[in-house]
């Protein structure tokens, strides 16, 4: 389907990350489910291919594009069939490092920006708590200053890290202050002391993607290492969810698609009492609705995307289209397990594995009831 919003470029990088993924993902993503990771190595290939750092400065290894150009890098990274593999980039360049684009200073960016564009620094936000997900501002890590002022000391636990066995540079929100919305931000580097990661999560879906709890037990960092300002981080992070919201629409809507059109090549191959299964009145018409809707929600991320080109307040309808891709893509992968029968439930295949990853999709990134309560409060 063709959109207004695109150009002949957006066009060429589609077809540079499509044939990215079918050389270098989908030959080896089931060992890399099996493994429960992906290997450092895809990301500095994508690195070396220019396609790390989409949104950020040249002078950084980036390409100075805007948000309309990233989101069809996560569409047509999300054509792949592994949301493992998927989350692993995107959390990389659309949910952790944008808070050190988005905040950190010159010297900062210096530092660790060029490395993060390469896929030689790999990244991870870490947000959420055992006690707090979808509510950021209940989070009970706390950063102090040390008697000197010349260091922080964090002391806390999350949880869900994605990316948090094998990120190089984590970027940690931290209470700061007495008020619900004082927190701060920070950048924490890979064996600092007082910094462990601890068990690796076992999930039902997003295998090929590693996931972890994290410990700060007295963890100094320099004063530095603050990203922004003090007190200031819930807000960062706010900002910060725009970007990571619309890149989890376009996974959902990739993952729609994909499932759409396996389905529909299974059910005119597959016949039942003596004809396909596209002959079915409520089969072909089921999937024409789910189609419907797909471009529809399609339709309405690029329109999302190219308000935030044109420097709206996109929170509404970010929102909107997080809650409604993220419900649309579990409607879609069930449907068409269904009609694929008990081979849709057989794991290894294709269908069953979308409909695992499909799941966290109306959870992570904003659970849907949290994502209508924001549509809601802006009426």
């Amino acid at each position: 389907m063709e959109s207004i919003y695109l150009t002949p470029e957006h066009e060429l990088l589609r077809e540079q990350v499509a044939r990215f993924v079918a050389r270098e993902v989908e030959p080896h993503a089931l060992a890399w489910e099996d493994a429960g990771m992906t290997p450092r190595e895809v990301l500095r290939k994508l690195g070396a291919a220019g396609l790390l750092g989409l949104m950020y400065a040249e002078e950084h290894g980036g390409a100075g594009a805007d948000a309309l150009t990233n989101l069809v890098f996560a569409e047509a990274l999300s054509q792949s069939t592994f949301g493992g593999f998927i989350i692993t980039v995107l959390v990389h360049t659309d949910m952790a490092s944008p808070h050190l684009h988005h905040a950190g200073s010159v010297a900062q960016k210096a530092r660790w920006m060029p490395g993060i564009t390469a896929g030689t620094t790999i990244t991870a936000v870490a947000i959420t708590e055992p006690g707090a997900g979808s509510d950021v501002a209940g989070i009970r890590t706390t950063a102090t200053r040390s008697a000197d002022g010349g260091e922080w000391v964090l002391n806390g636990t999350k949880l869900f890290i994605t990316n948090g066995v094998h990120a190089d540079l984590y970027f940690v929100a931290a209470k700061t202050g007495s008020g619900r919305h004082a927190m701060s931000m920070f950048a924490v580097e890979k064996g600092t002391p007082g910094f462990t990661v601890g068990r690796q999560l076992d999930k039902s879906g997003w295998l090929s993607s590693d996931t972890a709890e994290l410990v700060f037990d007295d963890c100094r960092i320099p004063a530095a290492n603050l990203l922004g300002e003090e007190n200031r981080g819930f807000y960062s992070v706010m900002k910060n969810f725009q970007t990571e919201r619309i890149a989890l629409a376009a996974m959902a809507v990739g993952h729609s698609m994909q499932a759409l059109e396996a389905t529909l090549a299974h059910v005119r191959d597959r016949r039942a009492f003596g004809a396909p299964l596209f002959d079915k009145q409520v089969v072909r018409q089921r999937l024409a609705m789910l189609d419907a809707k797909v471009r529809a929600a399609r339709a309405y991320m690029y329109h999302c995307a190219w308000r935030v080109t044109q420097g709206h307040d996109v929170v509404q309808d970010v929102s909107m289209l997080k809650a409604l891709t993220g419900e649309l893509v579990n409607e879609v992968v069930q449907t068409c397990q269904q009609f694929h029968g008990g081979m849709g439930y057989m794991r290894g295949t294709m269908i069953e594995r979308l409909w695992r990853d499909a799941r966290v999709l109306a959870i992570g990134g904003g659970a849907t009831e949290v994502m209508l309560d924001e549509v809601a409060k802006r009426y």
